[in-house]
């Protein structure tokens, strides 16, 4: 891609569930058949040259940096939302101008083909924020993607924000974007904590880019499976499981 396309890994969290059997690693550095988590999601951004993949860093980060030294990194010391964590990258950012995947570090289980369908998408139409989506048999606890009558991207709220009738949404947000990092950025100052969380939400920023006049696309090619992150041990056992059986399957 021509170094027209970085991409953010966020990797900053404590996985505060995970950290039982004595073990303190940071989230992304827990090991799922026999590799990190993280492993797994850099594999799979290896279209991209390591100089152009960032990893926002937290909790215990000299774990992750002893591990994945080539990669540029940035440092959110404090955990206060997605938001907050790209704001703590933004500075590896400014002057970019091209485009940016957004992504989580403890979602192993993620294609390389649909990161790359995702960001030719995003070229393709030209949009200035392209989100990828999923639709789920129930909603879960994923923010639901509202849509406007004709089919475009209308704003994503919350599963803790959602009323009960967008709660029986069943397309879902799963937490992976692409932004043209210009937009991306003047869009970032906007963000506020006025949420069920108290946190700075990633999530708002496409609504900010399309009240500017910024086209915003869906990408919806994103399978159930490729979705699940990492937050409990259960959770850790049920990627393991589809791991070893070969990854996922699109069917």
């Amino acid at each position: 891609m021509d170094h027209t396309v970085k991409a953010l890994v966020l990797a900053a969290g404590k996985g505060t569930r995970l950290q039982t059997e004595g073990i303190d690693l940071p989230k992304v550095m827990r090991l799922a058949d026999g590799k990190p988590l993280l492993h797994y999601v850099l594999s799979a951004l290896d279209f991209l040259p390591p100089e152009d993949v960032i990893l926002v860093v937290g909790w215990k980060k000299e774990a992750v940096l002893e591990a994945y030294p080539q990669y540029p990194h940035a440092v959110q010391a404090e955990q206060h939302g997605t938001g907050h964590a790209v704001q703590c990258a933004a500075p590896l950012l400014e002057g970019f101008q091209g485009h940016v995947i957004i992504c989580c570090g403890d979602a192993p289980l993620m294609k390389k083909e649909t990161f790359q369908a995702l960001a030719d998408a995003h070229l393709r139409e030209g949009n200035a924020c392209t989100l990828l989506s999923a639709v789920l048999p129930e909603g879960g606890n994923y923010g639901r993607i509202l849509r406007e009558a004709d089919g475009s991207f209308r704003a994503i709220v919350e599963d803790k924000d959602c009323t009960p009738e967008q709660k029986q949404i069943r397309e879902v947000n799963t937490g992976t974007y692409v932004f043209h990092v210009p937009e991306l950025l003047s869009s970032l100052g906007k963000l506020k904590n006025d949420n069920a969380q108290g946190e700075l939400y990633l999530t708002d920023v496409p609504a900010f880019i399309k009240e500017a006049g910024g086209r915003v696309g869906l990408c919806d090619t994103c399978s159930p499976d490729e979705m699940l992150g990492v937050n409990t041990v259960e959770q850790l056992q049920e990627v393991e499981a589809i791991l070893r059986k070969g990854g996922v399957s699109r069917g």
